[in-house]
Order: structure tokens, then C-alpha cells, then sequence
């Protein structure tokens, strides 16, 4: 949790819990709360940049109140006006402050790693920290890169948080062959490369989502990209500029899954960003039989955005292409749940970045899903399952956000009602998301 949760937010996140069980049939207008991804991203980029930036639609969640609380710890003047509006009085891209303290990023490996590479090429030092689960996830991946540019980054075991950063080191442009398909590595390096000399160019396996790309661009820095490729040169300034920050496409997916499932459902979610390194869980799940329309479709400063409706439609197993697990890292564990009540075997492979996310997604999603009763074998980087019939039990969420929401999910076609342990971090990415789905149609409560 964030330096804002308060004494006992840890004890909190331990003990509160859900009961789900089975609702009706979703339906209405909903709008989702906004991207996080952008928001974290709208921030960072309004702070450095010359001037004020209004950004709509910014992401009450925890995660991004960390980054913003960091860059304030940083000299940023940043006014929340009214709910989901930040107004950002930029400094510049030199003018952030060293910092009094540590710089807390609560869960956010997001925010983590792209300060880590933003961070890297500022005069003063500091230290990047999280809680207990992001303390556990792998920095080395990033840190090995940005020393490549001459970075002096260093943790307590050579990888994990927290994360020391020595400034007044130069940085120089690289040319990186990243060995994962990740964007925010991707992303690490390029805001490196911001204040490094001559030019920085990144090339992925397989192409992620490029919102640091675009933000960067409508911020007015020189970038050049396309899919799975990246190139800028330092020594720009970002102009500040207004962002409307599109609904997540991550948090619509529970909902897009659920109404999948539910006979009867029809359900419209508003303004979702559909970018396409975004959103592989629709084209998955259109394979597997869904009825699901993209309707209003209009450009938005991160890419496409559009009204997302879905209807009830029986689902089939299928081989998920490992082109798409990219496209969808963080859906598995909803699309997981829609393989388990499919007709059929699914077949998951190239997914092994799922054991590196807030928790071991595979091995989650694959003990929760038997605990309710599914055939699930998992592999090293992924699983086979065998959809049928779920039945009631309890699983426990190990604090993950998306692992939470995806049982609660699978509670609306299971035959008992499904306890859901450590559901605290839920507010980290979807505050009110028990009321949203409540109102939807699911059968949902505290424990």
C-alpha cells in the first residue's frame, strides 16, 4: 500500500474479504474508472513538462496518488480541484527537487519502473520503495539496462526493491535488444534516454502496448516508433497540454468477461481506450465465441477509444496464440476464468511474465480455479484448461488486485458462493469497484 494507507492499512489488507456468489443478469451503462497506465504516465509528463496541464479522468486509485504524492515530494505543485482532476504545474525537465524522504510507489511496479528510469538522470539522489508485495518483484531487468547507460542503481540483493538511485551520473543513448516483451522496461529506458546523450533506440521480442510512446509525442517530444520499436535523442522539453484520461480497458474487462457469462446479459461500457497492444482479451475472447461490438470509435491521446458493448454468448476452448499474450498480460486472470467456464480445453503457453506481476498469476489463477472445482494443469509458462462446471470454496487473492476481481468474476457462474481472501489492494487499480459491480448485476459483499 501507498505511504497514504495509514498505520494498520497492512493488518486491513489482511483481513478483509468478500463473499460472491451468483447475481442476475448484467445490464445498464457503466463507465469504468480511468486508464492507469495514462494516468501514471499523464502525470509524470505534465510535471516535466513547460507549463500547467489539466488532466480529466485521472485514476482515484492508489497506485497513481503514489506517483502524484511522489512528484509533489519533488517540487511539482499538483491540485486535485475535484474528483478525477489533477491540475499539474510543471517544472520542467530539470526541475525536480530532491526529495526529503523516500519515494513510496505503494504496489505500483508501473510506477517503479519508469521512475527508475526517469530518476536515473537527475542530479540529486533517492530512494524508490514499495510495499511488502512490490518488494518482492524483479527490478533487474530495468536496472541492468539503465547502468548500461551509466546509471548507478543499486537494491539490498542485487534486484528487488528498494531501489537506490546515485544522480549526477551522465547518461549516454543506447541501442537495447530488451529480452522481454515488456513496456514498462520498454518505457524505463526511453525516459532514460530523456536526459541522456545522443539517441536511445528500443527493440522488444514482440510489440507492447505504446502509451509512454504517444504520451511522449502529444507532450511535444520528438519520438519515433512503431510496433515493437522506439527511438528518441535527449535534450527536448515537453509542453504542457490537457489530457482526458479514457476509461481502463483492464478494469472493463471483468465486466466484459462477467456479461460474456451471465445469461441474459446485455451491458454498454463507456469511452474504454481500445488500443490495440491493449487489448488482446478481446480477440481471445472473440475466438472463443463472444458477442462483443466496439461502437463511437474516436482517437484519443493514447489511441483509439470506444463504447464497448457485450452480450451474453456461450464460450469454446481454444489454443490462445502467444502473439496475443502481450496484448493481454494483465487480463489473464479474467480470461482464465472465462477458459474455466468454457466448453472445451484452452490451452495457455508464453505467459511465464505472469509470475513476476503482483503475484504468480499462473499459480494463483491455476490454485484458485481447482479450489473451485476446475480441471487446470499448470506449466511453466502457462496452463491447460478444462472448462466446466465451478462450484463454491474459498480462494485466497495473495493481495493481487486482478486475482481478486477475476474470482469475484467467477463467483457469478459458480454453484456456491466463493469467499475471496486479502481483496484490500483492490482500491489500488478500481476503487469502487464493489459498487460498480453491485449495481451491474453481481452478487457481491463484504465477508
Amino acid at each position: 500500500m501507498s505511504g497514504a494507507a495509514g498505520p494498520g492499512s497492512a493488518h486491513e489488507a489482511a483481513e478483509r474479504s468478500w463473499i460472491a456468489s451468483r447475481g442476475r443478469a448484467l445490464s445498464g451503462d457503466l463507465s469504468v474508472p480511468g486508464d492507469k497506465s495514462v494516468s501514471h504516465r499523464a502525470v509524470m509528463f505534465a510535471a516535466l513538462a513547460d507549463g500547467r496541464s489539466r488532466i480529466d479522468g485521472f485514476l482515484e486509485g492508489e497506485d497513481t496518488r503514489a506517483t502524484a504524492a511522489i512528484f509533489s515530494a519533488m517540487g511539482v505543485c499538483i491540485e486535485a480541484p475535484s474528483p478525477s482532476c489533477r491540475i499539474v504545474h510543471g517544472v520542467g525537465i530539470d526541475g525536480l527537487r530532491a526529495p526529503a524522504d523516500v519515494l513510496d510507489c505503494g504496489n505500483s511496479g508501473t510506477a517503479m519502473r519508469l521512475l527508475a528510469g526517469l530518476l536515473a538522470g537527475q542530479r540529486f539522489d533517492c530512494v524508490l520503495a514499495g510495499d511488502a508485495s512490490l518488494s518482492k518483484r524483479p527490478m533487474l531487468r530495468v536496472m541492468a539496462p539503465l547502468r548500461e547507460m551509466g546509471a548507478t542503481i543499486d537494491s539490498d540483493d542485487g534486484e528487488r526493491p528498494p531501489l537506490r538511485i546515485s544522480g549526477g551520473r551522465p547518461l549516454r543513448g543506447i541501442a537495447f535488444d530488451s529480452p522481454v516483451a515488456s513496456a514498462q522496461v520498454k518505457s524505463a529506458v526511453l525516459l532514460a534516454g530523456l536526459y541522456a546523450q545522443g539517441e536511445t533506440a528500443v527493440r522488444e521480442p514482440r510489440p507492447t502496448r505504446d502509451y509512454t510512446e504517444r504520451m511522449l509525442a502529444a507532450f511535444g517530444w520528438p519520438v519515433e516508433f512503431a510496433p515493437g520499436e522506439a527511438r528518441l535523442s535527449g535534450g527536448h522539453r515537453l509542453q504542457a497540454r490537457d489530457i482526458e484520461v479514457p476509461g481502463d480497458f483492464s478494469s472493463a474487462a471483468f465486466f466484459i468477461v462477467a456479461a460474456t457469462l451471465v445469461p441474459g446479459s446485455s451491458l454498454r461500457l463507456r469511452s474504454v481506450g481500445v488500443d490495440p497492444r491493449r487489448t488482446g482479451l478481446l480477440e481471445a475472447l472473440r475466438m472463443m465465441g463472444a458477442d462483443i461490438r466496439e461502437t463511437g470509435r474516436r482517437d484519443g491521446v493514447c489511441g483509439p477509444v470506444a463504447d464497448i458493448e457485450v452480450r451474453h454468448a456461450p464460450l469454446h476452448g481454444i489454443d490462445l496464440p502467444e502473439a496475443l499474450v502481450a496484448d493481454m498480460i494483465d487480463e489473464f486472470p479474467v480470461f482464465a476464468v472465462a477458459a474455466a467456464c468454457a466448453k472445451g480445453c484452452t490451452r495457455v503457453t508464453g505467459a511465464g511474465e505472469l509470475r513476476v506481476k503482483e503475484s504468480d498469476r499462473i499459480h494463483a489463477m491455476a490454485s484458485g480455479l481447482a479450489a473451485l472445482g476446475a480441471r487446470v494443469e499448470e506449466t511453466a509458462d502457462g496452463m491447460l484448461l478444462e472448462g466446466g462446471r465451478l462450484g463454491g470454496g474459498r480462494v485466497d487473492s495473495l493481495g493481487d488486485h486482478r486475482i481478486a476481481m477475476a474470482f469475484a468474476v467467477a463467483a457469478q457462474q459458480a454453484e456456491g458462493e466463493v469467499g475471496i481472501d486479502d481483496v484490500a489492494n483492490v482500491a489500488t487499480s478500481f476503487p469502487g469497484f464493489e459498487a460498480l459491480a453491485q449495481a451491474a448485476g453481481f452478487g457481491l459483499r463484504q465477508a
